[in-house]
């Protein structure tokens, strides 16, 4: 083990296992809105894409403990690179270097991945652990037996305050991937001048995607085209 530990002590390591989880994490967050996005389908389908999942048992909680993993190392290492950064430099510069150039993303990568960690929690207390909001959990099961994901979503942004939390999150996590997906590859020692222009579209088309698609479904509920007529 004293290769990795090697490899996590230097800041050369602790770059590509940033950029290796948050790579990860970008993909659970692409298959949890396609996933999520069923609610435009309907009862039916979100209820039943919601027992499927359950259904995985013991599989469901090793995947969610392998992801709550990923995030505490993504999360742990880039605090612990932006901390390196900030004490590399312990005088200020009379003008900061580069600040007019450098992309207000890249100045706001720590903010915003702290902002986002604090809605994850949220986000679990509300639609996984019944914490926050216990009475959207308070649902009947629907005609097939299954538990009613479909009310309890529609139960939850149906509230202006819950679906405006979740659509200024969901800004932020798109604010944080437009400037982290381009330094992935550059963590990785993959990027160069040729691309450059190319992964930073990407990065941006991406960012707006996700922020369009996990936005749709509360804006959805609020104007009642999701759950409208006489509730959910």
């Amino acid at each position: 083990m004293n290769w990795l530990a090697r490899f996590v002590g230097s800041s050369v390591g602790r770059k590509a296992l940033v950029a290796v989880t948050g790579l990860g994490l970008l993909g659970f967050v692409i298959a949890h809105m396609l996933g999520n996005l069923q609610l435009f389908l309907g009862r039916e389908a979100l209820n039943a894409y919601a027992a499927q999942l359950k259904d995985l048992g013991g599989l469901l909680w090793l995947a969610r403990g392998g992801l709550l993993l990923m995030f505490v190392v993504h999360v742990a290492l880039a605090l612990k690179l932006a901390a390196e950064s900030k004490a590399a430099r312990p005088v200020k510069y009379a003008r900061p270097v580069g600040r007019v150039q450098a992309n207000p993303a890249t100045r706001m990568m720590v903010l915003t991945g702290s902002m986002v960690l604090l809605f994850v929690l949220y986000h679990l207390a509300h639609f996984t652990l019944g914490v926050a909001h216990p009475e959207h959990h308070g649902v009947p099961l629907d005609a097939a037996g299954r538990h009613d994901v479909y009310a309890m979503v529609v139960a939850g942004f149906s509230q202006p305050l819950v679906s405006g939390l979740y659509i200024a999150a969901m800004a932020l996590l798109g604010v944080h991937l437009h400037h982290g997906i381009a330094s992935v590859f550059q963590s990785l020692g993959l990027n160069n001048s040729a691309y450059a222009p190319l992964l930073e579209r990407l990065g941006r088309s991406l960012a707006w995607i996700l922020f369009l698609g996990n936005a749709s479904m509360p804006i959805a509920v609020l104007t009642g085209l999701v759950g409208g007529q006489a509730g959910v």
